[in-house]
């Protein structure tokens, strides 16, 4: 891990984009165990969003990423005993065991109080993160990938995350691109990768800033363009991206959507042939993927995928950080998301028609 740590000062983004880590960031490092296989922060803690004049009295919200869970949580219990809710007293290796068993497979300790303020920081096992970001298994902590993040320690270059973080790129780019129409200007695009991750999530409708989305991706533009440039030449018979009038144009065709439903995660898949198949009329994927290529309903079959999915993990997830935050931690962080609510209603009351 020297190595390593030596390098967070030029630490790279996965669209190459070299980030500088700020005093803040290297503290929050020196907190946790050094047995990190990968590590990033996100959010308004990370970076400013629109209607922000900076990022400082936010929380930070950070995910650790290890290979062996309960090995983390007996090394930070005995360095970081008061991050955990009366959980702790169980030991790691029910930790570890409710980590993996149970949600979105994210421990999350939230509303823990530093030098500067104030984390909350989820700890997942890089063989559930792999699954998350290949297949979409939960569709959580590969969602927040889709949107730019600040990476605090990056996977080594042979760890089989490398490759997964790249492909869930691609399922989330092959997703947006059923979702939209035959021509749509950059920012649609973005906000509609953004987006994908809170498709469904019940906390959007209550308990969520109304314009977390816009307010994600009118600040980094430039961020999201770089997250996703090096797709562009792979969708090259489907779809081009003019950036010089941030224009973009794709082929809707069904030969064409039937090449990004094929290559849509695993999870997504099985969901759609799931309910094309509810009429009791048993067909296989290839059967199905062919008829919903023809159908002028496959946006809306593939939204509808995407939903089923995030509200899912985002319920499990939900109810998994009562006992995980304790009784008042987590009445205190969900007054606040709903504070956030409720003030973006004022701002946009129209929304909530």
């Amino acid at each position: 891990m020297a190595t390593s740590r030596l390098a967070f000062k030029t630490v790279r983004l996965f669209c190459d984009t070299p980030v500088a880590l700020t005093d803040k960031f290297r503290h929050i490092l020196s907190l946790f165990p050094e047995d990190l296989v990968f590590a990033f922060s996100y959010g308004s803690g990370a970076f400013q969003q629109h209607g922000q004049k900076s990022t400082e009295g936010n929380v930070v919200d950070l995910i650790l990423v290890v290979d062996d869970a309960e090995t983390f949580h007996r090394l930070n219990l005995e360095r970081n005993s008061k991050h955990y809710s009366s959980m702790k007293y169980l030991g790691p290796h029910l930790l570890a065991s409710f980590q993996e068993k149970w949600g979105a497979r994210v421990y999350f300790n939230t509303l823990v109080p530093y030098k500067h303020g104030l984390l909350k920081y989820g700890v997942i096992s890089s063989s559930a993160l792999v699954a998350d970001l290949l297949d979409w298994e939960w569709m959580y902590i590969s969602g927040r990938l889709h949107k730019p993040v600040m990476p605090l320690v990056l996977p080594h270059s042979s760890h089989p995350l490398r490759s997964a973080l790249k492909h869930n790129l691609q399922n989330a780019m092959h997703t947006a691109l059923l979702l939209l129409p035959d021509t749509f200007q950059e920012e649609t695009l973005y906000q509609t990768l953004a987006g994908l991750s809170y498709s469904g999530d019940f906390r959007m409708s209550f308990g969520e800033d109304r314009n977390k989305v816009k307010n994600i991706v009118t600040p980094q533009i430039g961020k999201f363009r770089e997250l996703y440039s090096s797709l562009w030449p792979g969708l090259a018979a489907y779809a081009e991206f003019n950036t010089s009038s941030g224009r973009c144009e794709q082929d809707t065709s069904p030969g064409a959507r039937m090449f990004h439903l094929n290559l849509l995660p695993k999870q997504i898949q099985q969901t759609i042939v799931h309910e094309w198949n509810r009429d009791g009329r048993w067909q296989d994927v290839e059967d199905v993927f062919r008829a919903a290529a023809h159908d002028t309903e496959c946006p809306e079959l593939v939204k509808e995928a995407v939903q089923k999915t995030v509200k899912a993990s985002s319920w499990t997830q939900s109810i998994k950080g009562i006992p995980t935050a304790g009784f008042v931690k987590a009445v205190r962080y969900g007054f606040a998301k709903i504070n956030k609510f409720w003030k973006s209603l004022k701002k946009n009351p129209h929304d909530s028609e």
